[in-house]
């Protein structure tokens, strides 16, 4: 949390002086782990020296048959409607928005209209353990009003030193699920990545 980064720095600095005088990249980054470890309370933490480091680039979506797409989407996603019309919806994988237009009438399809006329919704991130970056806004934004926009978050790629904003939308396929309605989220050391950001997001 921001809370925990407050004074980091000095923390770190402070219960490790030996951090003055390190040479080595990779001794460095090594001190340096163990720092932010003791100092934010999170073992997955990790400074790492890549001087040849190359981020990833997603791939294109690539052109799969509809039916393809419907069954990937099928083993991804559970919905049902529990008793007291309670939605639950369990994510394994956070699609990227380019593939969440390509299969739009599915999703609206498969789970949005069943999920949309409950009055409260479980979201199970517990087995989410992929996820891809634009997915996160548009998950997002079906839990906010189209306006006022809203900052979600804000991503810092290190090599290009580029920070990606990542707002609301304004507008979405189908509507949206509102910001009035109880929204429970299940976590668990399983949740990573996208799926982790997504939950911190919407908390």
């Amino acid at each position: 949390t921001p809370e925990k980064l407050v004074g980091m720095e000095e923390t770190i600095a402070s219960s490790n002086t030996e951090i003055l005088s390190i040479s080595d990249p990779a001794t460095l980054a090594s001190v340096l782990t163990d720092g932010v470890k003791n100092t934010i309370g999170d073992s997955r933490v990790k400074v790492t020296y890549e001087p040849e480091y190359v981020p990833a680039v997603p791939p294109p979506v690539p052109d799969i048959p509809l039916e393809h797409l419907a069954a990937m989407i099928k083993a991804t996603v559970k919905v049902e409607v529990l008793d007291d019309n309670i939605a639950y919806l369990k994510i394994q994988h956070i699609i990227g928005e380019e593939m969440a237009q390509k299969v739009g009438p599915l999703l609206l399809e498969y789970i949005w209209d069943k999920v949309l006329p409950t009055s409260a919704m479980i979201l199970d991130f517990r087995s989410a353990i992929s996820g891809e970056l634009s997915g996160i806004p548009y998950i997002v934004s079906y839990y906010t009003d189209a306006e006022p926009l809203i900052h979600i978050d804000s991503v810092y790629d290190r090599l290009s030193d580029i920070t990606t904003e990542l707002w609301s939308m304004p507008t979405l396929l189908g509507k949206r699920y509102g910001t009035s309605k109880p929204l429970i989220i299940l976590t668990s050391k399983n949740t990573l990545g996208v799926a982790e950001d997504v939950a911190y997001c919407l908390k």
